[in-house]
């Protein structure tokens, strides 16, 4: 049986092939997904507010350590001159003493009484202990803060002043604690001098 679409037409002629189009399955995949397909990612990275919002912390963080190293106290070196509250700060009942630690380190101590005898409340002190020699050499010269003994039993407990500030008429023990002691001291009692006192 001859292809009816090759069938000649009326004229005797061969009719000209007709093309027929395939149904495309395209509209029905188009279709909406199924519940149970998972859902398209909306994004892949962070919103750009939250960017922003690191950004912030992080140049706030920044600001705040440049501001702290700022309002460092600068190194003092050599002798000061006794600050001027010092002589509302008299130090009395100076002791020394040292103690070994197990690994062979020495500390030396100084011990004493700090009264605060001025108007103002007295929230931290700086000293230079100045270790003389026999040698007629400059002393050898310790900044460091003053910090007071919260207690003794079982072992000597310290804090800055800080922690417990010096109000007009308090008096208080307090330790003066260091590693090392220039091998030419003179063995005598060192000069204390307050060189800084921060009141409030």
């Amino acid at each position: 049986m001859s292809d009816p679409e090759n069938r000649p037409d009326e004229k005797g002629r061969p009719a000209e092939p007709v093309e027929i189009q395939s149904v495309s399955a395209a509209p029905a995949a188009r279709k909406q997904a199924p519940d149970f397909a998972p859902a398209e990612a909306k994004s892949a990275g962070m919103p750009m507010s939250a960017w922003l919002l690191a950004g912030t912390v992080v140049l706030a963080v920044l600001f705040g350590l440049l501001l702290a190293g700022r309002r460092k106290s600068p190194e003092v070196k050599g002798v000061q001159a006794p600050a001027p509250y010092a002589a509302s700060l008299p130090l009395s009942n100076l002791e020394m003493s040292e103690s070994t630690s197990l690994s062979g380190g020495k500390s030396t101590f100084i011990d004493g009484r700090v009264k605060n005898i001025g108007t103002s409340i007295v929230t931290g002190i700086t000293v230079q202990v100045l270790f003389r020699n026999e040698e007629q050499m400059p002393p050898q010269v310790e900044t460091l803060p003053l910090t007071l003994i919260r207690t003794r039993e079982p072992y000597v407990d310290t804090q800055p002043v800080n922690a417990a500030p010096l109000r007009s008429g308090d008096e208080r023990e307090f330790r003066l604690i260091f590693e090392s002691i220039p091998a030419n001291w003179n063995m005598q009692m060192p000069e204390i001098r307050i060189v800084r006192v921060d009141t409030r």
